[in-house]
């Protein structure tokens, strides 16, 4: 490994746009492993793949149980056959818990426009002036 590879806690926050709290939470999460020399971390390319995939399980709406589990996976024999239905089975059932709270919102959203009609229809009735 060169220390070309090798990437400081600053200059990975500036790349995954993070905190350096939430660098020092996903390692004390052990989910990366940066080198310890002192204070100072250094983060390998197997950290900044494993961030990426970390902050992409995140944005999905996975628990940080369920990424631990994922990444640890890769290792396993099975050219990441696990690893990969896993995966799939967790993306499947987040798909469907997100559609389940789209369509929970739009309901949300009608009946709130709804209201807001009737509000509107009511106080032009009483002659005020509804302001948005």
């Amino acid at each position: 490994m060169t220390d070309d590879d090798l990437m400081t806690i600053r200059q990975m926050c500036d790349l995954f746009d993070v905190t350096a709290r939430t660098l020092r939470f996903y390692e004390a999460k052990e989910l990366i492993s940066p080198i310890r020399q002192g204070q100072k971390r250094l983060f390998t390319k197997r950290d900044r793949a494993r961030l990426k995939l970390i902050l992409r399980g995140k944005k999905f709406g996975f628990s940080l149980e369920d990424i631990r589990q994922l990444l640890e996976m890769y290792y396993m024999e099975d050219q990441q056959a696990t690893q990969l239905t896993k995966t799939f089975q967790l993306a499947n059932k987040r798909l469907e818990e997100l559609k389940i709270q789209r369509d929970e919102l739009d309901e949300t959203i009608r009946e709130l426009e709804a209201q807001i009609e009737w509000g509107a229809e009511f106080m032009r009735s009483k002659n005020i002036s509804p302001q948005n």
